[in-house]
């Protein structure tokens, strides 16, 4: 016993003294500010509309910031090759999980997206399958140097392909563009040849259209969006306008903690509007702020990407900080309605446990990656 407490308490210093504590301190940061909104925007509409303990939602959200926390540090103190050599069939298994949200998915609202066992709480099987889908493009592209280069990255377009149509079956346009804006990025940052990539990108829209005109009743939802985004009287704007309207009349400084109305008059306030809420409250000014310890981490990461000699590392690394920055900024673009609405949760800070636990892979994978000693495990397998 005493033997592997003392390799335990050894591999965390090691931990502890490579790990960037910079991005640690922040990503934690980030998790506590969410469960600080997480209280404020919820504790007081639960026990009024949903006939629960006043502090339901929050409790849960703790519960899952712990979980998420114990994961980040989890997959920060393992060996690299151990996260590769997991990727494959990990990878595997959230691609079937997607799969199966059309046949045994649960429906709210509309959309088709989680997925409810019995043994397993429900989840958003997407929210798994991202950071995973990073990692495997990293992984084919570099990785696998005995295939022709243009057939891993034709690899990695099928793939993002498979999961881009089945996340247009659900409907879930948001993630599909996450994905799509975070493949490009990678590619782009591999030195693909541009005039293949934009080729591929025009028979990416070509497909998107043909699927809008020949099938306007499964797909048409995607044009309405985005005719109401440019037209409001065309459809129902009733929760994007007010959280406009939420975001304007908390001005700089907000109204103060508790006092915002929108968390009471738009039912996913604490998921898809959080920014709003934020900004009502708090003001515009806290929101800087969180905008500023996102790109904050980008810059710490994007610092390690161009001191690292290690391929596979620096393009992953520039795939999950895509990930990250793409998906915060379409959330705020959607609450300030420079978007059209997307359901799109905000990194850390939104309520969800599939949103936290994506959130903390992401985040136990960079902070495993910009170690100092994460190059030595580099295999070429």
């Amino acid at each position: 016993m005493f033997n592997f407490s003392r390799e335990n308490t050894g591999t965390i210093a090691k931990w502890w003294r490579n790990v960037d504590r910079q991005i640690l301190f922040s990503f934690i940061l980030l998790f506590l500010l969410g469960l600080f909104f997480s209280f404020s925007s919820t504790s007081s509409i639960v026990s009024e509309k949903l006939n629960k303990e006043t502090y339901f939602f929050f409790i849960k959200h703790f519960v899952f910031v712990l979980a998420s926390l114990f994961l980040l540090i989890f997959i920060s103190i393992q060996r690299k090759d151990k996260i590769i050599k997991l990727l494959i069939p990990l990878f595997v298994v959230s691609i079937l999980f997607l799969f199966l949200v059309p046949l045994i998915g649960v429906e709210v609202k509309g959309s088709k997206r989680w997925i409810d066992l019995i043994v397993l709480p429900r989840f958003q099987p997407i929210e798994f399958v991202k950071p995973l889908f990073i990692i495997f493009v990293a992984k084919v592209i570099i990785l696998d140097e005995k295939m022709n280069i243009y057939n891993r990255y034709l690899i990695s377009f099928f793939s993002l392909f498979l999961i881009v149509a089945l996340l247009i079956n659900q409907p879930d346009l948001g993630q599909s563009f996450l994905l799509i804006a975070s493949w490009i990025a990678m590619v782009f940052a591999s030195g693909f040849n541009m005039i293949i990539l934009i080729i591929l990108g025009v028979v990416s829209l070509s497909i998107f259209f043909i699927l809008i005109y020949f099938f306007p009743l499964k797909f048409g939802y995607i044009f309405f969006r985005i005719q109401t985004f440019f037209n409001p009287k065309a459809g129902d704007n009733f929760q994007s306008q007010k959280a406009l309207d939420a975001i304007k009349q908390g001005g700089l400084t907000g109204q103060g903690m508790g006092e915002g109305i929108l968390k009471d008059r738009v039912p996913e306030a604490h998921t898809d509007y959080i920014v709003a809420v934020i900004s009502e409250e708090f003001g515009a000014l806290f929101v800087l702020f969180i905008v500023i310890v996102f790109l904050f981490i980008s810059y710490r990461v994007l610092n390690k990407v161009f001191t690292e000699e290690d391929e596979f590392l620096k393009l992953t690394l520039i795939g999950l900080i895509s990930l990250l920055i793409i998906q915060t900024f379409i959330h705020i673009g959607v609450n300030t309605r420079l978007l059209p609405t997307t359901g799109m949760t905000l990194p850390f800070l939104s309520y969800g446990g599939s949103s936290l636990t994506g959130s903390a892979i992401v985040a136990g994978v960079i902070l495993n990656f910009t170690r100092k000693d994460s190059s030595r495990y580099l295999t070429n397998e």
